[in-house]
C-alpha cells in the first residue's frame, strides 16, 4: 500500500511536469497543467484520507494508541512550543534585520566611518533569533 502511495506521489510531480514541457508554451497549456496538477493533488489527498480513516482498528490497537496519546500530549505540546519559539523569533528577527540592514546600507553609503556601529545594530537584530533558539533548547531540556 505504501509503494502505491509513493508511486502516486511521484506521478503527481512527473505527469504535470511532462505536460508542461511538452510542445509549445501557450497560455492554454499553463491552464491545462495547473488543472491537471490540482486534480492529481486533490485526488491523491482524497485517496489517502480514505485509506487513513477507512480502516478498522482492533481493540488492542485502540487501547495502545490511547495510552500513548495520554503520555504524549505534554511531549507534543512541548515540541510545538519549541517550534513556535524558534519560528516566531526568526520571523521577528528577519523583520528587524530587514529594517536595520537597509538603514545601515543607506547610512554607510553617506558616511563609511559608521560601518562598525551599523553592524552592531544588525547583529542585535539577529540576536533575537538566537534568543528563540535558546528558549527552544530550554523547553526541549524539560521534556
Amino acid at each position: 500500500m505504501k509503494v502505491l502511495l509513493f508511486a502516486a506521489l511521484i506521478a503527481c510531480i512527473v505527469v504535470p511536469f511532462r505536460v508542461f514541457c511538452k510542445g509549445e508554451q501557450t497560455k492554454s497549456r499553463y491552464k491545462k497543467t495547473l488543472a491537471l496538477n490540482g486534480a492529481m493533488f486533490f485526488g491523491l489527498m482524497l485517496a489517502t484520507g480514505v485509506m487513513m480513516f477507512g480502516g478498522s482498528a482492533s481493540a488492542a490497537e485502540a487501547a495502545e494508541t490511547a495510552a500513548a496519546a495520554a503520555g504524549g500530549l505534554s511531549t507534543g505540546l512541548g515540541y510545538l512550543a519549541a517550534g513556535l519559539s524558534i519560528g516566531l523569533s526568526c520571523v521577528g528577527g528577519g523583520i528587524a534585520v530587514a529594517s536595520a540592514a537597509s538603514a545601515a546600507l543607506g547610512a554607510i553609503s553617506e558616511d563609511s566611518s559608521i560601518l562598525g556601529k551599523s553592524l552592531i545594530f544588525v547583529g542585535l537584530a539577529e540576536g533575537v533569533c538566537l534568543y528563540g533558539l535558546i528558549i527552544a533548547f530550554m523547553i526541549l531540556g524539560q521534556l
